[in-house]
């Protein structure tokens, strides 16, 4: 079960890094050409934050049904905090993702309050940046590409 949850969680990141890339970047060309905000934005900046939300319920099953949570017991924070592999995995890892969907989330609740397409598109870009960087500084990379 828990290598079918970890391939899901793997591969079903490339889709959300692809979305997440997509709508960005959509919003930042079309707030910088002041473009009007339309359905398909809508739905771009909904299907993002849906695929995001799904992988954040496949990482915490992931998290709970993983191995690695034995190493809690077995070395203790201090000894997972002194390892930076159990680090990564157990800490920091989980903790940057869930505040990057944190801002992912906030850039579409507060996007649906804007009246005009370039404040709409002003809060996607931030909101949603910042969440694109936040979870490109934490995926494990090595392990994910196969390095």
């Amino acid at each position: 079960m828990y290598n079918v949850i970890r391939d899901l969680h793997s591969y079903w990141a490339f889709l959300v890094l692809a979305v997440l890339i997509m709508a960005t970047v959509n919003s930042i060309i079309k707030f910088v050409g002041k473009k009007e905000y339309g359905p398909k934005d809508f739905r771009l900046a909904l299907f993002t934050i849906i695929v995001s939300h799904i992988q954040l319920l496949v990482g915490i099953i992931l998290y709970v049904v993983s191995p690695r949570m034995a190493l809690f017991s077995e070395l203790g924070m201090g000894g997972i905090m002194k390892d930076s592999i159990s680090r990564l995995y157990l800490i920091e890892h989980p903790i940057i993702n869930i505040i990057a969907l944190v801002f992912i989330t906030m850039g579409y609740s507060k996007h649906k309050a804007k009246l005009s397409s370039n404040a709409k598109f002003k809060t996607i870009s931030i909101f949603y940046s910042i969440g694109l960087v936040l979870l490109l500084s934490r995926i494990p990379w090595s392990m994910w590409l196969g390095l």
